[in-house]
């Protein structure tokens, strides 16, 4: 594909939704303005990434969805610049009175107490440890994290603490915090999900542009591997008609390289985010584009998203049927009998009355 003018590289979302909380939408939006040069103009001007510091009073988030699997999420980061086009989380930028869109890879909002909060709660009296999904919502490691380390300092509470983690990640910015998280790992307090969604790095460049390349994903599976810390990949999402067919060859690699489990989802655009991703597909893959948006219709039931718990994740329907037999087939000849450890999570206890017996 060859790059129009106009095109903002380095961006997933080329666009700028409305805001569909707000009454009226005064922003001049990008497609709006009437010349290709105000657009290149305003490309140009407009790329930068802006910071905005949040002063939250908690920073769990208790998980209601039967699909997730753990008790608390937190994010240090609201917002994500890494950018990748389809991402559900894109929504959550709304309820802050900005588009879900461009806004979501150039606003965001950071909580630099976040570890301090974290904390606190840790030494409430009735705090019970369950697995805190790091991050259930924006990615913990995206480039902002090179300078403010909150999630380094998240992950020392956690260890303090002796407090089970999950972390999920597209970033091979982890590698970092390689020791905090080998230490977790020999109590059996941490998990690491490693977001793989192609091998094909001309795709992934244009569909997630600040994520880590294919390659260091899989440097960075290895050197956690090495470590002795369980490694989940999960290829999500799986498109239709774009990805899908790599669901079998992603698992052989993984596997290959130590993972401990695979998983996947199958595409769903909820909300604003069908618009910037059809934006996306049309101006990226013309040729592609509608059978990529049918099929993704054709895993749930005819709407480009869906909201059911059960379903969303996985789709229903023939294709649904035919991604789901491919994966275990593949995790079946190379992944047979590997699996998470379970958590630990008995030495929370002993870890917290030694923080309270010096009070």
């Amino acid at each position: 594909m060859e790059a129009k003018d106009d095109y903002i590289k380095g961006r997933g979302a080329q666009i700028n939704t409305p805001n569909r909380f707000l009454k009226s939408n005064t922003e001049k939006y990008y497609d709006d303005l009437p010349t290709e040069e105000e657009r290149v103009a305003y490309a140009k001007l407009n790329y930068k990434t802006k910071f905005l510091e949040l002063h939250p009073k908690t920073i769990l988030n208790k998980i209601s969805s039967p699909d997730i699997g753990f008790g608390y999420s937190m994010n240090p980061y609201q917002g994500c610049e890494h950018g990748c086009v389809y991402c559900y989380a894109r929504n959550s930028h709304e309820y802050w009175d900005f588009s879900p869109g461009l806004d979501f890879e150039q606003k965001i909002m950071v909580k630099k107490n976040a570890h301090a909060l974290l904390r606190q709660s840790f030494m409430k009296k009735d705090w019970e440890p369950v697995p805190i999904l790091l991050s259930g919502n924006t990615d913990c490691y995206q480039p902002v994290e090179r300078q403010l380390q909150l999630t380094r300092k998240i992950l020392e509470v956690c260890l303090e603490f002796s407090h089970p983690v999950a972390i999920i990640t597209k970033n091979s910015m982890i590698e970092r915090d390689i020791d905090l998280i080998s230490a977790l790992a020999k109590e059996q307090l941490v998990h690491v999900t490693l977001s793989l969604t192609t091998l094909n790095e001309d795709l992934k460049r244009i569909m997630e542009p600040r994520t880590a390349s294919v390659r260091n994903v899989l440097r960075t599976l290895e050197a956690l591997v090495a470590q002795n810390i369980p490694v989940n990949i999960n290829a999500a999402p799986i498109i239709p008609a774009l990805n899908d067919h790599e669901l079998p060859k992603i698992i052989k690699t993984v596997a290959a390289l130590g993972a401990s489990k695979v998983s996947y989802i199958v595409l769903r655009l909820n909300h604003e985010v069908a618009t910037i991703f059809e934006d996306w597909i049309r101006k990226n893959f013309p040729d592609k584009a509608e059978n990529v948006l049918k099929k993704t219709k054709y895993l749930h039931g005819g709407q480009l998203s869906d909201y059911r718990y059960g379903k969303r994740m996985r789709g229903e329907g023939p294709m649904a049927e035919m991604i789901r037999k491919q994966y275990e087939i593949a995790m079946h000849k190379h992944m047979n009998g590997r699996s998470m450890p379970k958590f630990n999570l008995d030495l929370f206890y002993q870890k917290k009355n030694k923080q309270m017996s010096l009070f």
